[in-house]
């Protein structure tokens, strides 16, 4: 399985930080050759975390995977909520009634 991992686009990102490749491998613990070989596709970084994540202090940790189907996709959004939105989500929920379950089609 290929890796989900883009280094150019850690490149871009690094780039329009203005930070050299010393300055990012500063700030996760690296050194500029091993950004390089990030960069350029020789080596793939063991995280499992997003770029985002490691380049901007206020990004959401979020898994390096792409979630396997919608209902994961909002799953994680979910993951996102304060805990006062996590209480009103569940207070919204609990106060619909309940969806009665779909009848067949009816054939002529």
């Amino acid at each position: 399985m290929p890796s989900p991992f883009h280094g150019d686009r850690l490149k871009t990102l690094r780039t329009e930080r203005g930070w050299s490749q010393a300055d990012l491998a500063e700030k996760i613990g690296s050194d500029a050759r091993q950004v390089s070989r990030y960069e350029n596709g020789r080596v793939t970084p063991s995280l499992d975390v997003t770029v985002d994540h490691l380049l901007y202090e206020r990004a959401e940790r979020r898994p390096l995977t792409a979630p396997s189907s919608h209902l994961d996709a909002r799953h994680a959004d979910l993951d996102q909520l304060t805990d006062d939105e996590r209480a009103n989500m569940t207070s919204w929920i609990n106060a619909r009634p309940p969806t009665p379950p779909r009848q067949p089609a009816r054939t002529p």
